[in-house]
């Protein structure tokens, strides 16, 4: 997954949160604000190589609340200034302006973005809860300013008769419909309605990322020695490790986190453990206690559906997504209902040959969830003669950055040459830098930042952020982006091997900052992006993984140095659509859940039995969870970036499936220089400086068709 942007307006409006501080005194703090940035190192200017960089060593949890109350009074003069001015609404007064308002809250916000989601502390916890409605309040006064919104209505009118130029077009319209889809035409007394729900909103997503953030923090399974058996020697002492740190020495730590939990629950041979660690993971945010999610759940759907309903709207999912390529909830649930069928229906294929296996092993069971991993992948031995813990002896995580460098160059032309300990301030020891340039010119392009290891206070999961986007209307303005990860760090002196699911997932954020790293737009908000295309790109790059160059070159063994042998390669590609059922079903689960919910009515609604409920109708497989269950699904309830939207992953994985074959069928293969011209110049470069249905027709000729999703899955293909 990922959170795309860290940049004030994407952030808040990731909470969708829209109407602002009361700034009364606004005037009186202008000078006392004007000396607190010279004193606060969040809100200062960037200095240094490549443009300026955060200046995360100077970064005091002691300044972000002082830091962020000024930035947003410094950010409203700005707003102020814009819509008190008394010439004529122009592109250039009015939208040029809006772009270039508020740099001191862009840059407190990467330092704000970093402490969120990479270095949270309860002191930090208390600050965000403190700060969450006030963001609210003040996105609200932005969008909420009757005299600002006639200025874009008066410029956005004009564009009707008289079209600017394409750039110039697009942002404007962006912005008109961001503002209308917020409130602006609201009468004065539903834009106040609407501003109370946003506030109140703002605060339960921070205080669900909170209670889900406590259950993985305090939910911890030690094991003794003789609880070790099937389990890597490589995982045996990142888990001895981590109980060190945690103060239980000679145990070994199970953390609460995907990267923990899903080696354990593949490879342990002790049933009993991997039914409380997994109880533990899917657990979070439901144990009925101070941190249970449901009740919170429920408010923040009915605040979604009273909210929409000011604006004329009959659901949440409605409004959502008529900015999104599907346009409404129906063309969204079509899809996902074209493929749910073929998908529990390879379930119940893998479950049958898993219960085979286990009554050949001796095993008295019934398949539970706990064992869906561990059976698996004894059926994947058996049938493919492929063994996972063989494949990750070749994944080591520094041999994947290089392939993964290596793909950028032949696509993107870029070099990655990494900097010197010391010479670009972090946040975190564990995190490196690289200089990304351009391999013909040698021009600077940005810098790329890698965070790969869970730690206490780091949300988990995959994502990727910019520091600072393109853009180029007030000058050429290079890349910071930067890609996060939650491997279980290695003890000292070993490899870091990860199984090919994590491999792919590494390719996917890294596609995210490639396409934050090709951005040729003008203006910074058309570096934003359609929630189901923007995984599209990123989706994408996970292809390149399995590319022959990749795996002749950078697959190598990480005792004796050998590259892949080619039968296992051959095994691996013969085995593709292993396990289809399996992470096809469990995301689909989570995906339509997630638009269930929006179009039902909220009125009385029980969230944990709507759940239940929901997943029997639509025959979910005992055997296996959704990806995220509900109360812990923080792509939907911790901000609304992803809701109504999880659907996008799928959406988008029809345009990945359709735009591999292109490649499949290239005379270069995947590294045509025809092709991949293409695809920098229509896929990752225009961002969403132009419509993404159009975009992908100028890249492939026609639209995305579904048979190749369906072929790309093996399911089956059916013709009309």
């Amino acid at each position: 997954m990922t959170h795309i942007s860290k940049t004030k307006k994407a952030l808040l409006l990731l909470a969708s949160a829209v109407t602002f501080v009361s700034c009364n005194t606004m005037n009186e703090k202008a000078e006392e604000s004007a000396e607190l940035m010279v004193e606060n190192a969040l809100l200062k200017e960037w200095t240094g190589p490549y443009g300026g960089v955060p200046a995360f060593d100077l970064m005091k949890i002691e300044d972000v609340k002082a830091a962020m109350l000024t930035g947003m009074e410094l950010n409203l003069e700005d707003i102020e200034a814009i819509a008190n001015n008394a010439d004529a609404p122009t592109f250039e007064n009015t939208i040029a302006e809006m772009e270039r308002a508020g740099q001191e809250l862009d840059r407190g916000f990467a330092y704000y973005g970093i402490l969120s989601a990479n270095m949270s502390s309860p002191e930090f916890r208390d600050i965000q809860t403190e700060l969450a409605p006030l963001f609210s309040e003040f996105e609200s006064k932005i969008t909420q300013n009757e005299k600002l919104f006639q200025r874009i209505k008066s410029v956005y009118d004009a564009s009707l008769e008289k079209p600017l130029d394409k750039d110039q077009q697009r942002v404007v319209d962006l912005t008109y419909k961001r503002f209308a889809m917020n409130g602006a035409e609201l009468s004065p007394e539903k834009k106040a309605s609407y501003a109370a729900i946003n506030k109140e909103l703002s605060s339960l997503y921070t205080k669900f990322s909170n209670h889900v953030l406590h259950d993985e923090e305090n939910y911890v399974t030690y094991l003794t020695e003789d609880q070790l058996e099937g389990l890597s020697e490589g995982f045996i002492k990142s888990a001895a490790r981590i109980a060190t740190n945690k103060g239980q020495e000679g145990k070994y730590a199970i953390t609460n986190s995907r990267s923990s939990m899903d080696p354990f629950l593949t490879y342990s041979t002790e049933r009993e453990l991997r039914q409380q660690v997994w109880t533990n993971y899917y657990s979070r945010g439901d144990n009925n206690d101070e941190y249970d999610n449901n009740e919170l759940i429920a408010d923040i759907l009915k605040l979604r559906r009273k909210r929409v309903e000011l604006l004329g709207h009959k659901n949440f999912a409605e409004w959502r997504l008529q900015d999104r390529m599907a346009k409404t909830p129906e063309n969204a649930m079509d899809l996902m209902e074209a493929v749910w069928p073929a998908a529990i229906a390879r379930v119940a294929e893998e479950v049958a040959d898993m219960q085979a296996v286990a009554i050949a092993y001796g095993d008295d069971i019934s398949i539970e969830s706990w064992d869906y991993r561990f059976y698996a992948e004894k059926v994947r031995k058996e049938k493919y003669d492929l063994n996972s813990d063989e494949v990750k002896q070749y994944l080591q995580l520094d041999k994947l950055t290089e392939a993964m460098h290596y793909v950028a160059g032949r696509l993107f032309n870029y070099n990655f040459t990494p900097i010197p300990e010391g010479t670009i301030p972090v946040y975190q020891e564990d995190v490196k830098v690289w200089e990304v340039t351009n391999k013909t010119s040698g021009d600077n392009i940005g810098l790329w930042y890698l965070d790969p290891y869970a730690r206490e206070g780091k949300r988990s999961g995959a994502w990727a952020n910019t520091f600072r986007g393109h853009s180029s209307f007030d000058g050429e303005k290079n890349v910071l982006a930067t890609n996060n990860s939650n491997f279980v760090k290695p003890a000292p002196g070993e490899a870091l091997l990860i199984s090919w699911d994590d491999a792919t997932t590494f390719f996917h954020e890294f596609g995210h900052a490639l396409h934050f790293f090709s951005s040729t737009v003008k203006y910074p908000t058309l570096n934003g992006g359609v929630r189901d295309y923007t995984e599209f790109q990123s989706q994408l790059l996970e292809r390149w993984l399995s590319t022959d160059e990749v795996i002749n070159n950078y697959l190598v063994h990480n005792e004796t140095g050998e590259p892949m042998p080619a039968e296992l390669v051959a095994k691996i590609k013969n085995a593709a659509t292993f396990n289809q059922g399996f992470s096809t079903t469990e995301y689909l689960a989570s995906a339509i859940m997630d638009m269930k919910f929006h179009v039902a009515d909220p009125t009385n609604i029980d969230v944990d039995k709507f759940e239940r409920e929901t997943l029997a109708e639509l025959n979910m497989p005992k055997e296996l969870p959704m990806r995220h269950r509900t109360p812990h699904f923080g792509h939907v309830f911790s901000g609304e970036g992803y809701a109504t939207a999880y659907y996008g992953y799928m959406w988008a994985d029809v345009l990945t499936a359709d735009a591999s074959e292109a490649f499949a069928e290239a005379p270069g293969g995947f590294y045509d220089e025809e092709m991949a011209a293409k695809l920098v110049k229509y896929l990752f470069a225009p961002r969403n400086s132009m419509d993404p249905a159009e975009a992908y027709r100028l890249f492939r000729g026609r639209d995305a068709k579904i048979e190749a999703l369906m072929r790309d899955r093996g399911f089956p293909v059916t013709t009309e």
